[in-house]
């Protein structure tokens, strides 16, 4: 069954005259009648009752002309919505990003970018980096905004900033009236991490292995905001970057001075599948706000 032939029946059950049809249709009119004819031969029915070149559909066809209705309409709406989703203007972003960056980085990047491309939706996802990467794979999300790690092919990784991270103490520990301190001084501290799957926890695990010490831990969170929290309650220590999670009236960050510690954010997808416009233009748009951004500092 050949989608033309739905077509051709559509037209022919709502003319219900084989001429006039066939000349809306621009085919010749033997042309529609083998149309019609193979139609049937594959339905095992007839679908008119034929009085010379005037038509009526019998009862098989009032049962088929329903089902191709559905069929037609659907088909209509699934062309609008993906003529949607291709046109640069409108469409449908999926972006997965880290829990820390929900907090001011993504919202200021989506209002910017929707000042000028108000008509462009988003579908968001937040997790840590190896979940996002699974969903990229997976072809759940289109763009991610991740720590840096390893990755495989086919997905692609470029970085966008760096930030510092700091040591953390409640604001009445022992340490947090120092403006730095050293790794080791915190060999002794308990620490509140986030969990190992997290690619800042494997930084971290990899930090403290070069400095020939493993910390006592205490608690593991799902959320910078919950390693925060504990950390405020005076239940440990921890590393992070700055961000809005940090409390300055409960909370100190210390640098480390005698490691270079950062914490590499870059955007990643996957090479090869296809990207709508809109996607396209969301992730140039990324690219070029945090090239501008980089050239201020």
């Amino acid at each position: 069954m050949e989608w033309q032939q739905l077509e051709y029946f559509q037209v022919l059950a709502k003319i219900q005259h084989m001429t006039r049809a066939a000349e809306q249709l621009s085919i010749s009119q033997p042309a529609l009648s083998r149309s019609i004819a193979r139609l049937e031969d594959e339905l095992g029915v007839p679908l008119f009752e034929r009085q010379g070149r005037s038509i009526s559909l019998n009862r098989y066809g009032e049962i088929f002309v329903k089902r191709v209705h559905n069929i037609m309409r659907e088909y209509q709406n699934g062309l609008h919505e993906i003529q949607e989703i291709i046109d640069p203007n409108h469409g449908e972003v999926s972006l997965g990003f880290l829990h820390t960056l929900g907090t001011n980085v993504v919202p200021d990047l989506i209002m910017h970018f929707r000042k000028q491309y108000h008509d462009i939706h988003f579908k968001l996802k937040q997790n840590h980096t190896h979940l996002q990467l699974k969903q990229l794979r997976s072809g759940e999300l289109d763009l991610c905004l991740l720590a840096d790690m390893e990755v495989e092919k086919p997905i692609q990784w470029t970085e966008l900033w760096r930030e510092e991270l700091f040591a953390i103490v409640p604001t009445w520990h022992p340490l947090a009236t120092r403006r730095s301190i050293t790794i080791k001084e915190l060999a002794n501290e308990p620490f509140i991490l986030l969990k190992k799957e997290y690619a800042l926890r494997i930084q971290l695990d990899n930090m403290f292995n070069k400095a020939h010490f493993e910390p006592t831990i205490t608690f593991e969170g799902d959320e910078v905001a919950t390693v925060a929290g504990f950390v405020a309650a005076g239940l440990g220590v921890s590393i992070l970057p700055d961000g809005e999670e940090i409390n300055s009236k409960r909370i100190v960050k210390i640098h480390i001075s005698d490691l270079k510690l950062e914490r590499i954010i870059g955007m990643a997808w996957s090479e090869g599948r296809y990207l709508s416009p809109a996607t396209k233009q969301f992730q140039q748009f990324i690219l070029d706000y945090f090239k501008k951004e980089q050239s201020k500092k």
